[in-house]
């Protein structure tokens, strides 16, 4: 089965045409990183503009790129939700309308399924079950997966994602959207031990999180500071260090408890080096193994929704013939999928 994907949540348009037999024939990605930097973050209502620009263009791109024409197509998946609802209508409604003009099957894809799905892209895919530390700009959870659909959350921030706490601290720091990424570059030129922060909410049992306080904590140690560019590049790796450890905190406390040695790490922030690295050395020391996309599949793309969709367009799922997003969907209300 050869599946066109569509994924349109906030602000990157990504489209992916996935070969159940072949592999990802073709992934395309518009960044609108440039469009909302004035703003300092997403602006909903441009976003959902520059959807509407890119996305038919993106599609012919991929299809070109991958040999296809739409007779080569079996099915279409889009990103349902969760999202911005003007962004997510723009892929369910180019989606399904594609979908009806081809005669072929339409799915919905729940956005963060397709991100713990996204390792399984890779050449080494994670088999079942697993742990999964699934981080991003807007979520932060741990999941125990024992299967397709079949989701159990174990912990979750109470309050910010550790994506939007980098974003926020960035800002915070004078530094550029998107702040996260910027954040962790200077990070890197930033002394260990100069500053100790906090690491939330892992004197207490549990798996929740919480990010927002660091922001805080970071507002007060800049106000304190002298301004300069070493003191900003020291406040970025305590604060980076802190967020890190609070995750593998949590992610090797989730492991011991659903008594699993298979992590897989997924979301925007899954791509951060020193968090890749510090997971892989708990996994290294308890005999287990961690998994992850490769960068590109970390932030949102068309290619994890492609496959995602794949999974249950082969089921026997399909979407009908109204257009609907659902901004707020919760992870475990997906079907099972044996």
């Amino acid at each position: 089965m050869r599946v066109l994907g569509i994924e349109t949540s906030c602000d990157e348009t990504g489209i992916a045409i996935y070969d159940s037999e072949k592999g990802l024939m073709s992934h395309a990605l518009y960044s609108q990183v440039k469009l909302h930097a004035d703003y300092g973050g997403v602006v909903p209502e441009l976003a959902s503009r520059d959807h509407v620009r890119k996305i038919i263009g993106l599609i012919k791109k991929s299809l070109a790129e991958a040999g296809c024409t739409s007779d080569d197509i079996d099915g279409i998946a889009y990103t349902k939700g969760p999202g911005l609802i003007g962004a997510l209508l723009v892929g369910a409604c180019v989606g399904r309308a594609l979908a009806y003009a081809w005669g072929k099957p339409a799915i919905g894809v729940h956005h963060l399924e397709g991100h713990l799905l996204a390792p399984m892209l890779e050449d080494n895919p994670p088999p079942f079950p697993f742990v999964a530390l699934l981080v991003s700009g807007g979520h932060s959870q741990i999941i125990q997966v024992n299967g397709l659909g079949d989701y159990q959350l174990m912990g979750e921030s109470v309050d910010d994602a550790a994506g939007e706490a980098f974003d926020k601290t960035a800002k915070l720091l004078g530094l550029d959207y998107p702040g996260g990424p910027r954040l962790a570059k200077l990070a890197e030129q930033g002394n260990p031990g100069v500053h100790k922060f906090p690491r939330p909410m892992t004197d207490r049992p549990g798996l929740d999180m919480s990010f927002s306080g660091l922001k805080t904590f970071a507002a007060n140690t800049i106000a304190d500071s002298d301004g300069s560019e070493q003191s900003k590049a020291d406040i970025a790796r305590a604060f980076e260090e802190a967020v890190i450890d609070t995750l593998a905190i949590k992610a090797k406390r989730a492991l011991k408890q659903a008594g699993m040695n298979r992590l897989v790490i997924a979301g925007g922030v899954s791509a951060n080096k020193r968090l890749r690295s510090s997971l892989a050395e708990i996994m290294a020391n308890i005999g287990g193994e961690v998994y992850y996309p490769r960068p590109e599949f970390c932030t949102d793309n068309g290619a994890m929704i492609a496959y995602a969709g794949w999974q249950r367009l082969v089921a026997g799922e399909t979407e009908s013939l109204e257009v609907k997003g659902q901004p707020r969907w919760p992870l475990d209300t997906l079907a099972v999928i044996s």
